[in-house]
């Protein structure tokens, strides 16, 4: 009988895989890097970055696009901007903007990264900039400052009526805007219409009353957002449909607007056994779009996506010790990790989401099923089969192996919402973070972005250290 966790691997998921693969130790390696040396080298719990597949991704999406395009003929250009809410890191920008990249805002303080960006000349006025979010003063202030300083390629997407008139109180010549459709949320959603952007029938008139008599503003986009992202469903299939028919008839009255944000995220990996035919999906979004505006008579616009998940998520992950394991019933095992899951990977707890989980080591010893406990208090500070579908299997724990685990694909949001380098719940502290490279021979490299958080660190935030 085949009972060691290899064997499991080895029966139910098609592996090697691209990323993963074993050492001749029998320890995991991701993209290369033997994740059993890295835990041994700078300890537990561990977070890092493996810059590499931020450009890898990039271009894939670029080859993709450009596939499509080359098959259906297509006449417009494709941009592909970064979402920087998905990571705001310095790292994860510089990576990114390799790649010849524009950039998505949402906030105020984004504004302030990208004059930081174009200071050191990672960014120019070449570069689009396109704004997102419901703005009131700080935002249209840092966007308007930005356009006169000479970044004509700025371009605000309108989210409410009330913001053509706000920008215009501050910007001084002309610029470029965009408009938000607000778009039907899936069945499932407590809501029927997004919050975010116009309506589909009220853009058109919108348009006609606010935009079409203003000199100094030039509509050049129309974006249009799904919140689940791009899947090959009824449902995207059919509000694509609709936002191509408003662009149709926005075009005919519009001569200026010239480009479609299809924003709305590729999904990422989150199991061994994920299957997604992305240049499948890009192909029929191109033809789709192309089949509209050949029907109406009206030129192709180019073509803008929003990738932040896709992006940044398939670069990072995080490395647990099994500290001890708890039988408290006959059927619970609990393994508690060296961290919280709370604090590390919020989305898993916040919105049940999953990410791909294998041990580091020990992949030659039997396997057990448990579930995964963190250090807090809390009793919501788990992951395991009920939140998340499939059973959680290990190699058996042993008081005398260390057993480490990883979780894979978490560089998209989860430093953000966990309060990177802020007080975490009952003050379990942030794990070290390394950021891994290749240098100019191809070779791995690796360095410390930064410590764990001390005991200090959070008397300083609640007023103790005075």
């Amino acid at each position: 009988m085949k009972s060691r966790y290899k064997d499991l691997i080895d029966q139910t998921f098609d592996f090697p895989q691209e990323e993963f693969d074993l050492t001749p130790e029998e320890t995991l390696n991701f993209h290369g890097v033997d994740l059993y040396a890295l835990v041994e080298k700078y300890g537990s719990p561990l977070k890092f970055s493996y810059l590499p597949k931020i450009s890898e991704n990039i271009q894939k999406a670029k080859d993709w696009f450009a596939q499509a395009m080359d098959e259906n003929e297509y006449a417009g250009n494709y941009y592909y901007c970064y979402c920087t809410k998905s990571s705001h890191f310095k790292f994860v920008l510089d990576e990114a903007l390799k790649n010849n990249i524009h950039i998505e805002t949402s906030s105020a303080f984004d504004i302030d990264i990208i004059k930081s960006l174009k200071k050191e000349g990672k960014i120019s006025n070449e570069n689009y900039v396109i704004c997102n979010g419901f703005k009131r003063d700080r935002y249209i202030k840092n966007i308007a400052d930005l356009v006169n300083d000479g970044h004509k390629n700025c371009i605000p997407i309108i989210d409410n009526y009330e913001e053509i008139s706000l920008l215009n109180e501050k910007v001084n010549g002309n610029y470029k805007i965009g408009i938000r459709i607000a778009s039907e949320e899936e069945p499932k959603f407590e809501f029927y219409t997004s919050r975010l952007g116009i309506g589909y029938k009220n853009i058109v008139p919108f348009y006609n009353k606010e935009i079409k008599d203003q000199e100094k503003v030039e509509l050049k986009m129309l974006h249009f957002f799904i919140n689940t992202g791009i899947r090959d469903n009824a449902y995207y299939w059919n509000e694509l449909r609709k936002c191509l028919n408003v662009y149709v008839a926005l075009k005919k009255i519009c001569p200026t607007l010239d480009s479609l944000n299809i924003g709305g995220g590729f999904p990422i990996k989150n199991s061994l056994a994920f299957d997604y035919d992305y240049q499948y999906m890009v192909t029929e979004i191109i033809n789709q779009i192309k089949m509209v505006c050949d029907e109406a008579k009206v030129d192709v616009p180019h073509i803008f996506t929003e990738f932040g998940s896709f992006t940044v998520g398939e670069s990072a992950g995080a490395i647990y010790k099994i500290l001890y394991q708890k039988q408290q019933n006959d059927r619970e095992k609990w393994n508690m990790i060296d961290s919280s899951f709370i604090t590390t990977l919020p989305d898993a707890w916040a919105i049940n989401k999953r990410f791909i989980m294998l041990p580091i080591n020990n992949w030659d010893k039997e396997y057990e099923r448990v579930l995964l406990g963190g250090l807090t208090c809390d009793s919501d500070d788990y992951y395991n089969s009920e939140q998340h579908i499939n059973a959680i299997y290990l190699p058996r724990f042993s008081v005398n192996k260390t057993l480490y685990i990883g979780f894979f694909n978490t560089g998209a949001y989860q430093e953000s919402i966990g309060g990177f380098g802020g007080l975490q719940h009952c003050l379990v502290p942030s794990p070290k973070h390394i950021l891994i490279e290749k240098d100019e021979n191809n070779q791995i490299t690796t360095k410390v972005f930064c410590e764990q958080q001390t005991a200090n660190d959070f008397l300083d935030k609640l007023g103790y250290n005075e």
